[in-house]
């Protein structure tokens, strides 16, 4: 188990896409030869390259995608209930056109046989969503080849992840944060933990710890709260989560996220309603981006 801190002072639908007839997902990011690890390991890898996730997940979006990105930019903000006064200009499709971003799920087995998950309390010198439970993860960069460089590089530079040590399996469907991120989930699998060894930036991380994937699932130590948008009711959940003597709370889109990255890779639904029946999902930037 991962645990280690920094003092330092004062970041879906139900309906899930197992299509594990599909061909093996290919991915570009760098990996090893990855003879370490368990057999568990590597049957989960196999089970999640053949989860086949919707379009859209690479890097480099074609023009035609591009130019509808930008003809339906205004509708993107209306529809997610942003107020003109934390939201660009509408006058200006190019501000609201969402950026790209990615986040690394990193999966590895714990010495109880465990699946789990590396997690990061961001700094609380950061000016957003300080002192906030979040994967490793960021915005991409012009040099990125795809999603999966994004995220790992991320996580490289957060909390000291080699690359080479992470093999990335798949990709989930894209979420949209409340700051028009449009996060693209990496799931990556770590076969050799003693390998890794957490060395946080201090400038963004304060702490680096890991949790059991399969919690995210379980309706234990968990609450929801019901809020209105748009006149639709929607659920946001919070994980309580205790490791030695410290306690997080892993709420909003990390929740959402290892949600369905939990659902995925378990191949069941969460024991909880994850949204409200009745709630209608907006088309975001295509209908494959959700907003938890």
């Amino acid at each position: 188990m991962f645990l280690l801190h920094r003092r330092l002072p004062s970041f879906a639908r139900t309906t899930l896409l197992y299509n594990l007839m599909e061909p093996a997902v290919t991915t570009t990011t760098t990996t090893s030869s990855f003879v370490d690890g368990s057999s568990r390991l590597s049957a989960l890898a196999q089970q999640l390259r053949r989860y086949k996730p919707p379009p859209s997940s690479s890097f480099d979006d074609d023009a035609e995608e591009t130019q509808a990105n930008q003809e339906t930019a205004g509708k993107v903000v209306s529809q997610v209930g942003f107020q003109e006064s934390i939201a660009p200009i509408p006058k200006d499709p190019e501000r609201f056109k969402p950026k790209r971003a990615a986040v690394l799920i990193c999966i590895f087995e714990g010495d109880g046989g465990d699946l789990r998950v590396i997690l990061t309390k961001r700094s609380s010198r950061l000016s957003t969503h300080s002192g906030e439970v979040s994967l490793p993860g960021g915005k991409a960069e012009e040099d990125d080849k795809d999603d999966g460089m994004t995220a790992t590089r991320e996580a490289e530079e957060e909390i000291g992840l080699d690359p080479s040590l992470v093999d990335v399996v798949t990709y989930l469907e894209p979420f949209l944060s409340k700051h028009l991120l449009r996060v693209i989930p990496v799931i990556g699998i770590l076969r050799d933990k003693n390998k890794f060894n957490p060395i946080p930036n201090p400038g963004e991380v304060e702490a680096v710890f890991d949790a059991p994937l399969e919690m995210f699932l379980k309706d234990e130590n968990r609450r929801s709260e019901e809020r209105e948008w748009l006149g639709e009711k929607y659920l946001i959940h919070y994980f309580d989560y205790r490791t030695g003597d410290k306690d997080y709370m892993i709420w909003g889109l990390t929740a959402g996220i290892l949600i369905r990255a939990a659902s995925v890779t378990y191949q069941r639904p969460p024991a909880f309603i994850e949204q409200c029946p009745k709630f209608k999902y907006p088309k975001m930037v295509d209908k494959h981006t959700y907003m938890p």
